[in-house]
């Protein structure tokens, strides 16, 4: 009778568990929004044809609202006077863009739909509407998120990597959102396309030379001065040799010491993750598997489901 018991608790804990990601389902607006792909993806492809990096400064977006509380929209939420959101946190400042384009998608929706689709599932399907336009892999997006009615500036502090973490750090970083060290390596092909600003890589280029082509090192200092105010802004792409199009060379790139980023880096050299990168650079589509794999195990992260959180009208604030 006591084993007994004790499964029935144990069959409840796990229902608890993972009853927040089970809830999300691919077909969640299937009749609620039947237009909703269209809809977001015509808004996503005139956005990214009009400035390609748009479509990597959309999936960053999905990166940076997962990694704090979970995916739930906190991200696009604006300062008030009595609120404080997570833009002005320092991965954000000045960094993170496309909150117009979200802005635009959002009012799209809701003419067909009004009411209808959370903020956090429009950039879920916003993220990978971006991928597949710049030559990357399609998926079914798992929706059913709810807006988050509160955000949290601290949280992007700490849980958001930098472009300076080292290997142990990016490690753990991707841990405590509940993603493996192949998830992690996985994700980070993403900076495939876009770009990076000076402030981001100045002291890679100028500091790391054993593990740095010198020839790169050299191309990115004539944009990137050596002083600290200068040129911060800058930009450069995160893949020398295929900036717009989502591919492997990423991995390529980092095999022969040409990663932008130091963290980018930190991937190949000599650690533990070195194999991983190793068999991307020779095998893209063991890399796009496990990406897509791993996009979908990001959005699991903490969805607000059932009657938590909100519909927000407006993305930049709550009801």
């Amino acid at each position: 009778m006591a084993c007994f018991k004790s499964a029935i608790v144990l069959f409840f804990l796990v229902i608890l568990v993972g009853s927040s990601s089970a809830q999300l389902t691919t077909g969640f607006y299937s009749k609620s929004c039947p237009k909703l792909y269209q809809t977001v993806k015509s808004v996503v492809n005139s956005a990214i044809q009009k400035e390609t990096r748009m479509g990597a400064s959309l999936l960053r977006l999905f990166f940076h609202d997962c990694f704090v509380n979970g995916c739930d929209g906190s991200l696009f939420l604006d300062d008030t006077s009595t609120f404080t959101g997570e833009k002005r946190a320092q991965p954000n400042f000045n960094s993170a863009r496309g909150f117009e384009v979200i802005d635009n998608i959002k009012s799209a929706v809701e003419k067909v739909c009004p009411g209808v689709v959370s903020c956090a599932d429009i950039l879920a399907v916003t993220a990978r509407d971006s991928v597949v336009i710049l030559g990357g892999p399609n998926w079914d997006v798992k929706l059913g998120r709810r807006d988050a009615r509160t955000a949290s500036q601290g949280a992007a502090n700490s849980s958001i990597p930098t472009p300076t973490s080292n290997l142990n750090r990016l490690i753990s970083s991707f841990t405590a959102v509940g993603l493996s060290t192949k998830d992690m390596v996985a994700l980070s092909g993403a900076h495939t396309i876009g770009q990076a600003r000076c402030i981001s890589f100045r002291g890679r280029i100028y500091n790391e030379t054993k593990n740095m082509d010198a020839s790169l090192a050299r191309t990115r200092q004539n944009n990137c001065p050596r002083a600290s105010g200068s040129g911060d802004n800058n930009l450069a792409p995160l893949d020398l040799q295929t900036p717009t199009r989502f591919d492997n060379h990423y991995f390529i790139n980092l095999v022969n010491k040409k990663g932008l980023l130091h963290s980018d880096q930190q991937l190949f050299n000599g650690g533990s993750v070195d194999s991983i990168v190793k068999s991307y650079s020779n095998n893209p589509s063991s890399f796009i598997s496990d990406f897509v794999t791993a996009m979908i195990k990001m959005g699991d992260i903490r969805p607000l489901t059932g009657s938590n959180g909100e519909i927000r009208k407006n993305c930049r604030r709550i009801n």
